[in-house]
């Protein structure tokens, strides 16, 4: 007996785990744990800056993420290891009838540090997008965080119309709650142009690290010769980085330069920037 198809029942999705684990041996940092469920994986792991500090590509083969996908990342950096996670490229939320899903969570030890630095975040017109990102930090673990989300294909043409980007930041240190943001952004709002949201700009970014720098190195900061719309704020422990950029690389020149003066300053290392960025 043949039944007649229903495409309302046939939803086919990517659900992917990965679960990542590293720890200090001697002078070197090195993985501990590496499981993956589904298509999200990371390459080897690299030590272009020595054996203290583990670099890891994290790749989602298929290339985009579609509605009804659900992505989840767990990263455990332990006590006095160093780790830095980037990605080979944009990841792209493409346009669905339903919701799509990443979760990431992250938890430094005491004396560890974490550098999450991904490219950029491109949502589709007609995406939805849900994001959920959850940081623990144990006394004095360190942080480097950064996003950038860019609403619509520029290059093309595209302006975000429809569809939703939501996203939920939590950090928190010794279980005290040090960061807390949450956004929604609905295609086609006024909010994409009023002067008190985007302001007609297509791309945002944040930056987080923990620790406070001089006021003149603030002032450095501030001072960066780039087209995008940015400002620094330094609150106690933590500083903060913003920009509204009308193309993702300004927005990643920025956050890079950033990067280039904050991590000798607060890391005690100097800048070097992963080859992935450069291909």
């Amino acid at each position: 007996m043949n039944l007649p198809a229903n495409t309302a029942l046939y939803t086919p999705s990517w659900h992917a785990e990965l679960a990542l684990g590293y720890g200090r041996f001697g002078d070197s940092t090195r993985p501990t744990l590496r499981r993956h469920l589904g298509p999200l994986r990371v390459q080897k792991h690299l030590y272009a800056e020595g054996p203290e500090v583990c670099q890891h590509i994290i790749v989602h083969p298929p290339g985009g993420i579609a509605g009804g996908d659900r992505l989840h990342i767990n990263a455990h950096v332990g006590p006095d290891a160093w780790a830095q996670l980037t990605s080979p490229g944009a990841a792209k939320w493409y346009r669905a009838a339903g919701p799509a899903y990443q979760t990431v969570e992250l938890s430094v030890a005491a004396g560890a540090t974490l550098e999450w630095l991904p490219q950029e975040t491109i949502v589709f017109s007609a995406a939805q997008a849900e994001l959920s990102t959850q940081i623990e930090l144990q006394g004095d673990a360190r942080l480097f965080y950064w996003d950038m989300v860019a609403l619509g294909r520029m290059a093309s043409g595209e302006r975000f119309e429809c569809g939703h980007f939501q996203s939920r930041l939590d950090i928190r240190r010794d279980g005290q709650l040090l960061w807390h943001e949450r956004q929604r952004i609905v295609g086609d709002d006024g909010l994409l142009d009023s002067p008190i949201g985007l302001d007609g700009h297509p791309v945002f970014a944040t930056l987080l690290v923990t620790g406070e720098i001089s006021t003149e190195l603030l002032h450095t900061c501030r001072s960066l010769p780039n087209p995008v719309r940015g400002d620094l704020t330094q609150l106690p422990g933590l500083l903060v980085a913003r920009c509204l950029a009308t193309e993702a690389l300004q927005a990643r020149a920025w956050l890079i330069e950033l990067w280039r003066l904050l991590r000798p300053a607060l890391l005690g290392r100097e800048a070097l920037a992963p080859r992935i960025w450069s291909t």
